[in-house]
């Protein structure tokens, strides 16, 4: 090995030197061409996969039309995950009436599971159009009148009664609209409260159970919205505004765990806006609450499923603590190189009910949708950078051209080079 190395050192190594020299300037040359041009083609691709997402929810569109029910079923669920892992604003304003006329259709005219994916579909159009507040409305009228007809399945009830609640805490702002809804969800979730005797309600199904948990979670949803000044006076002056407290504890007893894991988080959020302007808010029942919460976060019956029994001590430990050491669960959610922090109920319980629509997309729309964002104060969008830190500008199709037409010359070049001097050698 050392006298190669000296061989290299002769007359005839220092013109390979100079030619390597050249190489690497034209090699270097090739790097930086390369990386533009990978540049365009990550953009090239976002380009190719938007058309394709385009294709998929064009063809969703058409088929939504079509007479066959379980065709029009299978076309809103598409729409629905297409919108999930998504975020298409100005595409989706662009179709926001035909739409709505899909979720107002399938929602009216349509039964059971077409109610069920139309209804899913409403909160997810809100979200792309940023919270629009026409739309909401609109959307709120028939919601309204499908969640009070008990001619309905309960699962599309239970589905409109979601929607319902996420669509008045994206777009309602009045007070008044917000007792008048949450009003409408009691109503529902009253049906699992306890009789005159204090006995659980026996004619409870557990669809019907599933539909008084939505409302539990829909009427605590709004809550987070009501100032804590407002929410005592209402819950403490006797004008029957809000169920009393006595009430959700006998909800702790229903034999649906969905009922009894809402009532609780729902207590908890009842004395995290309480205590927030008073902070001896119900300090006279918090003995009583605390019992029956430390029975259900030690519970071992073993006539309850062993998952249940698992779900339901964890989240009873952590209500069970608030109530009595006035500490939140804390949860912290990354995304990309940010972070969420769920460190109270109310924030927790926002994005659970979101998560609840956004499915495994919440974590994209988190990063990308601005309407999400400054739900959670967020801030703005970070913005990718290059590889000098400057800000990444998706190129024009025409500079996509131009950049890879001079990296394919940089290219030839090297490797025309190259070819010269192997045949060099071979002569």
């Amino acid at each position: 090995m050392p006298r190669r190395n000296k061989k290299s050192g002769g007359a005839q190594g220092k013109g390979r030197t100079n030619d390597s020299n050249s190489e690497d300037e034209s090699f270097d040359n090739v790097s930086v061409y390369s990386h533009v041009s990978e540049v365009a083609s990550s953009e090239a691709n976002d380009d190719l996969a938007n058309e394709r997402f385009e294709e998929k929810f064009e063809k969703a569109l058409e088929q939504a039309t079509e007479k066959s029910a379980q065709t029009r079923v299978q076309a809103l669920q598409a729409i629905c995950e297409l919108l999930m892992h998504r975020y298409m604003p100005d595409y989706v304003e662009d179709r926001k009436m035909t739409l709505m006329d899909f979720v107002e259709k399938s929602i009216r005219r349509g039964k059971g599971q077409e109610q069920v994916w139309g209804a899913r579909l409403a909160p997810l159009l809100v979200l792309q159009m940023g919270g629009d507040k026409g739309i909401s409305k609109a959307m709120n009228q028939f919601l309204l009148t499908t969640v009070q007809d008990k001619s309905i399945s309960f699962d599309a009830r239970s589905k409109c009664v979601s929607a319902l609640g996420l669509l008045s805490f994206l777009g309602c702002e009045d007070v008044a609209e917000l007792v008048r809804l949450m009003q409408y969800f009691e109503a529902i979730f009253a049906g699992s409260y306890l009789r005159g005797d204090d006995k659980t309600p026996v004619s409870v199904t557990a669809e019907a159970g599933a539909l008084h948990a939505e409302a539990l979670s829909a009427w605590g949803l709004l809550l987070t919205l009501i100032p804590p000044g407002d929410f005592v006076s209402l819950m403490t002056t006797g004008n029957n505004m809000f169920p009393s407290i006595k009430k959700f504890l006998g909800l702790l007893q229903s034999p649906h765990l969905d009922v009894r894991m809402a009532a609780g988080e729902t207590i908890a959020l009842i004395l995290e806006s309480g205590r927030a302007h008073d902070d001896d808010f119900l300090e006279d029942d918090i003995a009583e609450l605390s019992e029956a919460v430390k029975q259900l976060a030690t519970d071992s019956h073993k006539y309850r499923a062993k998952r249940d029994r698992k779900a339901q001590r964890a989240t009873f430990r952590d209500v069970l603590r608030y109530l009595e050491e006035d500490i939140s669960p804390e949860i912290n959610i990354r995304f990309g190189t940010e972070s969420l922090t769920l460190d109270s109920w109310s924030i927790h319980h926002q994005y659970s009910s979101l998560c609840t629509v956004m499915g495994p997309g919440m974590t994209s729309q988190l990063q990308e949708n601005e309407f999400i964002r400054d739900i959670f104060e967020l801030g703005a969008r970070p913005t990718n950078t290059g590889i000098n830190g400057n800000a990444k500008i998706k190129p024009t199709k025409l500079e996509r051209h131009l950049v890879n037409a001079a990296a394919f010359k940089a290219r030839s070049i090297s490797r025309g080079k190259n070819r010269d001097k192997r045949s060099a050698v071979v002569t």
